[in-house]
């Protein structure tokens, strides 16, 4: 029988100093960083990479930075070769450097960047996703690279596809890095990791990818007192542990309830008020619905009474609640725009890996995004403008794929008055005949058979007037009636 000694983990201690767990990070090192947004980010330790002035980095991450903070930080010196990742958001350096012809950059589904860390750790080699097919993702095409003369230096190459079934799928291969970035709020001496709230995101999936995963935590315990139900990441693994005391965190999108939003939701009859309130009718009881960033959002603040939805965010929270009052703002607690928010009993949290599994595997119900364009036969575009929107695709290419109801909320024309309705998509596909039914300020149309049919008009348009702010061909539904608006609290 062994000796109880033999089962002490007393002794296993992983906290270094931070010079210690950093000094093989070297140049040319393929780094994966946790964090979405700024909540989660291990930005000291990114730090410590910017004071050494390692470079030729190449990055795997979803959180690129914003200008003085994060991995926006090493772009201001072009100390990152390459980056792969699913939204540049509103890093300027990073825009600037990637147009520029300074940096590759190369787009990946949220979600399919997710299981290409979780999968990479659990030794998988490849995968095939329904994400992204007919995309650029998938077809080739995309400017991973400018020339410094602006015209596109390196394209992406096609990637192998499989049908399974009735539907085809797209090989991605996994991420397998030689360092991984993480922070948590807590760890004990054996790199047991407890993360708070929605900075949980990516950090699981890049701790469990890494050849070598280092986190900095807020706070170091002793072993055994983190109880094993507790745990988040287990510590095989982490493999350094570096103390660094809880530092104040960029918000992105301070957004509050209460007194201090009085008035910010605007007039309800605006158009994009008439949007959201049309498209809170969407919403049935019980449902489970993915919410994308703007008027999707404000569809939430006009659900109709006696409906119970469960609000999804991707980057990690089910059961998302309202804004949260002032004294209740936490850098922790953010939705998929980076707005702090708030959660409602019976939520539940979780890392980015498992936020898509649930969106893959078809558990969400409702799906209502924004868009740049939309055609007739349900394709969509909406994530970004060569040469002049970096945008990214984010999560929308896997959530679009996932078989679940895709509802489009946006303006009827852009802002110079064209019709963002079209016959076919001129910008890149964010997904192939995904869309079910598109909601504007002047009406709804559905797709049927790959055919849009014009079902509800806002209270002073017709048929006509539909015809003329439209690109697209469009049937008219022999029910055709007055676009319904939910209530107004």
């Amino acid at each position: 029988m062994l000796r109880r000694t033999f089962w002490s983990l007393k002794g296993l201690d992983k906290v270094v100093k931070i010079e210690q767990a950093m000094a093989d990070v070297k140049d040319g090192a393929k780094i994966a960083v946790g964090g979405f947004g700024c909540a989660g980010v291990p930005n000291a330790l990114i730090s410590h990479i910017k004071k050494a002035g390692t470079k030729n980095l190449t990055a795997y991450t979803d959180s690129a930075g914003i200008v003085g903070f994060g991995l926006g930080t090493l772009m201001e010196k072009d100390q990152i070769d390459h980056v792969c990742c699913s939204y540049v958001g509103h890093n300027q350096v990073f825009v600037d450097s990637y147009l520029q012809g300074r940096i590759k950059l190369e787009y990946v589904p949220q979600g399919t960047l997710a299981e290409q860390m979780r999968a990479g750790g659990a030794g998988i080699p490849a995968f095939y996703t329904a994400t992204a097919y007919g995309t650029q993702r998938q077809t080739g095409g995309q400017i991973v690279k400018y020339g410094k003369d602006g015209t596109p230096e390196i394209i992406s190459e096609p990637r192998e596809t499989r049908k399974f079934g009735d539907r085809w799928y797209v090989l991605e291969h996994t991420v397998r890095p030689n360092f991984s970035l993480v922070k948590a709020h807590k760890a004990d001496r054996s790199g047991n990791l407890v993360f708070r709230g929605t900075a949980r995101n990516f950090n699981g999936p890049v701790a469990q990818c890494g050849q070598i995963t280092i986190a900095e935590v807020e706070e170091i315990v002793e072993n055994g007192e983190i109880h094993p139900d507790e745990v988040h990441i287990p510590g095989c693994y982490v493999h350094r542990v570096v103390h660094v005391p809880r530092y104040d965190v960029p918000i992105e999108q301070r957004t509050v309830s209460g007194k201090a939003a009085e008035g910010a939701q605007g007039d309800p009859n605006d158009a994009r008020q008439v949007i959201a309130r049309r498209a809170a009718l969407e919403f049935a009881d019980g449902m489970y619905v993915n919410l994308g960033i703007g008027i999707p959002t404000e569809a939430a603040n006009y659900i109709p009474k006696g409906v119970s939805v469960t609000l999804q965010s991707e980057n990690g929270l089910l059961g998302m609640g309202p804004f949260p009052t002032e004294d209740k703002v936490h850098a922790d607690w953010i939705n998929a725009g980076k707005q702090t928010i708030s959660f409602l009993p019976g939520a539940s949290c979780f890392d980015s890996s498992q936020s898509f599994a649930m969106i893959r595997g078809g558990k969400m119900n409702l799906t209502m995004l924004g868009a740049l364009e939309v055609a007739a036969n349900g394709d969509l575009a909406n994530w970004g403008i060569p040469g002049k929107l970096v945008k990214g695709p984010g999560g929308a290419m896997d959530l679009v794929a996932s078989g679940s109801r895709v509802v489009i909320t946006m303006n009827h024309t852009n802002k110079k008055g064209e019709s963002k309705i079209l016959n076919q998509c001129e910008l890149p596909l964010t997904g192939r005949q995904c869309v079910s039914r598109i909601i504007t300020e002047k009406c709804v149309f559905d797709v049927e058979h790959q055919q849009l049919v014009l079902k509800e008009l806002a209270k002073g348009e017709t048929v006509e007037s539909i015809k003329k702010a439209t690109a697209a061909r469009f049937q008219v539904a022999k029910d055709l009636k007055e676009m319904p608006l939910a209530p107004v609290a």
